[in-house]
């Protein structure tokens, strides 16, 4: 997780130092590691947690009786609320356009510092929801318009996924929970989303195996077999006829579905929704769906 000196942290919760020192003695909720040079350092549940201690408060409830329910299911509750509530987009259109007009200028050093920098101040699931996926939407659109090349679109979509991969690897390892098996069926290459989806699962307390792209329903459910997972969800992008959209759904229904349940997610999905409907395969319209959906397994 990343981790936040208390002034960073003062902004990112909207308390001010004094109230946040106050709440930590008072009642322990935090416990702040120490940097190299005594700094106190919060990560991303404590500013999950500060939030909804002050929108609890801006409420009229009082801290210290939140503060008797715990720190765990404080934060059960502040996710609970945060995965109800749709974010509100922050001004970052600014930022995407600085990002792809380096790239357009192949301005390695100046993309990897404004892309890091931004990282550094906002908690992880929320850089994705207002910036990450918004860059890697527009970047895809631009060269689909000719304005970027085919090896800039690969530098930022690897820069994209090695930022989940990254924050997938700062997760706390769960050894309980749903296990959810997450991948892209053949011929489909493009794995953000299916990595955005890997990363909201670990991160509201699954299992996660995630299995990357391009990987045919067969060796699919030869996995499933031996892992047994409780659900299993698949990311479908590139345009395919109904005929490749029903084959595939003819695998999941004989493979997949008798291992698992089986959701899909993603452009092609939303096409070719009624197919995987009629055969009960769930189709999430967005991120937010799934993970309403995800929460619901774990809570």
């Amino acid at each position: 997780m990343q981790t936040y000196r208390i002034h960073r942290f003062s902004k990112l919760t909207g308390l001010s130092t004094h109230v946040i020192r106050a709440w930590e003695r008072r009642y322990g909720l935090v416990t702040p590691t120490r940097g190299a040079n005594r700094y106190r350092l919060y990560n991303d549940e404590d500013v999950r947690l500060f939030r909804y201690l002050k929108s609890q408060g801006d409420l009229g409830v009082s801290i210290g009786e939140l503060a008797e329910i715990g720190r765990e299911k404080l934060l059960e509750q502040a996710e609970r609320e945060f995965v109800a509530t749709p974010i509100e987009p922050l001004p970052s259109e600014n930022l995407v356009a600085d990002l792809i007009q380096a790239l357009q200028a192949n301005d390695r050093i100046g993309f990897e510092r404004k892309l890091n920098g931004a990282l550094a101040v906002i908690p992880f699931e929320e850089a994705l929801h207002r910036f990450l996926l918004p860059l890697q939407e527009q970047v895809g659109q631009h060269w689909h318009d000719g304005n970027l090349g085919v090896a800039q679109e690969h530098y930022a979509s690897n820069q994209v996924k090695q930022k989940i991969f990254s924050a997938m690897n700062q997760l706390r390892m769960v050894e309980e929970g749903p296990r959810v098996v997450v991948a892209c069926p053949s011929q489909e290459w493009h794995e953000i989303s299916a990595m955005t989806a890997a990363y909201l699962c670990a991160a509201r307390g699954c299992r996660v195996h995630y299995l990357g792209a391009n990987l045919p329903i067969p060796e699919l459910a030869k996995y499933c077999d031996q892992v047994r997972p409780s659900y299993v969800l698949l990311s479908m992008v590139i345009d395919r006829s109904d005929i490749e959209v029903k084959n595939i759904v003819q695998e999941l229904t004989t493979q997949v579905r008798p291992i698992a349940p089986v959701g899909v997610g993603g452009r092609s999905a939303q096409v070719h929704a009624g197919l995987f409907s009629d055969q009960n395969i769930m189709v999430f319209p967005d991120l937010r769906s799934l993970d309403v959906f995800v929460f619901s397994l774990t809570h």
